[in-house]
């Protein structure tokens, strides 16, 4: 019988941690919610969520030294998973209200407020996912997830040097299209929320799952 693999939610103040804790686990996950610097660091999978405003997810998670977390996971290749603003704050910056705040910077790109008659964009959209794409594996070009957000990547900035694999970018669009999912190595993540997204997130959780 396989073992099953060692997840950490990270708990910074931010974040839908209690039904991401239930999905991650019906999806075969050991998951622990925690702020500890160690066990964070040295769990098989890291989830990084987050709601709400990106100027306090990212005070909330430089106040238990998430970023440096997510930068030494990564260093080493260790697989780490961003969901709603907890993708948004792995990019360099965000804009809110005039407020410019610095992200972790681990991909270029600017989160901005989305151009749309109606925000916030609250509900179940379609996604429009590469080929080879891991996360949406088993998943048809119809498959809608749930979303909760007024602010996204509009542009994705990043191209892959020479001898490395590009970015698998993922889309939707509410207004403007913007950035749904991104799966980049061992850093990955989702605008929507899987862990509300029924059958979908649910198979969604277990392709991350599968990387570990």
């Amino acid at each position: 019988m396989a073992v099953a693999k060692r997840v950490v939610i990270l708990d910074y103040g931010s974040g839908n941690l209690r039904s991401a804790e239930r999905a991650l686990a019906r999806a075969g996950a050991d998951v622990t919610v925690t702020a500890d610097y160690d066990a964070a660091l040295e769990a098989d999978g890291l989830v990084v969520p987050g709601v709400g405003a990106f100027a306090a997810c990212m005070a909330g998670l430089k106040s238990v030294h998430g970023d440096r977390i997510v930068g030494r996971r990564l260093a080493a290749g260790r697989p780490v998973l961003g969901i709603c603003v907890g993708m948004q704050i792995l990019f360099e910056k965000g804009v809110e209200h005039g407020v410019h705040t610095e992200g972790c910077g681990e991909w270029p790109g600017v989160v901005q407020r989305l151009e749309a008659p109606v925000l916030p964009h609250m509900g179940w959209n379609t996604v429009t996912a590469p080929e080879g794409s891991v996360l949406f594996r088993g998943l048809d070009a119809e498959t809608r997830f749930y979303f909760v957000h007024s602010y996204g990547v509009r542009q994705w900035e990043l191209a892959a040097g020479p001898g490395f694999a590009d970015p698998l970018v993922t889309w939707a669009e509410h207004g403007v299209p913007f950035v749904a999912a991104v799966e980049n190595g061992p850093l990955m993540a989702t605008q929507f929320h899987p862990e509300k997204s029924g059958d979908a997130g649910a198979v969604l959780l277990s392709n991350w799952l599968s990387t570990l």
